[in-house]
């Protein structure tokens, strides 16, 4: 997310670049659609995994005292931010993203297209945001 929005977003801005950028924006966030789901699916297996092996079973997860202990809580605030960011990220790589990018394509001056994209902008924006609560999470988990 970082390398998308500090690398790719500034370059396809350049003067440059600026008559291909609509295009090149759909490739580049079509490839990183299909890595970022991937990564994501990767992340919940090994999410669920690791929670299991703190419970100390796939079962222990369903018992709602470990639930209500610090860690227990503090895995299920970056749990619900988990499933914030899953359902957003839905919304953003399969309806608003592909529509803000086809505008682009075919009526980039057209006012609507201004909507689509200022709310995909924004979409990623709070997703990049929550991404970091959950590493923030993430550590606090590990490190206590």
């Amino acid at each position: 997310m970082l390398f998308l929005v500090l690398v790719v977003v500034p370059t396809l801005r350049a003067p440059a670049l600026a008559a291909h950028a609509a295009t090149a924006f759909k490739v580049i966030g079509e490839r990183y659609r299909t890595m970022g789901w991937a990564t994501l699916l990767v992340l919940v297996v090994t999410g669920v995994t690791n929670a299991a092996l703190r419970a100390g079973s796939a079962a222990g997860l369903a018992d709602s005292a470990w639930w209500a202990t610090p860690f227990g809580r503090l895995l299920a605030a970056k749990l619900a931010l988990v499933a914030i960011v899953l359902g957003l990220s839905a919304v953003h790589d399969f309806v608003v993203g592909p529509r803000a990018g086809r505008l682009m394509l075919e009526a980039p001056d057209r006012p609507g297209t201004a909507r689509w994209r200022m709310a995909a902008r924004w979409m990623g924006r709070i997703n990049l945001l929550l991404a970091l609560a959950i590493v923030a999470l993430a550590v606090r988990l590990v490190r206590g």
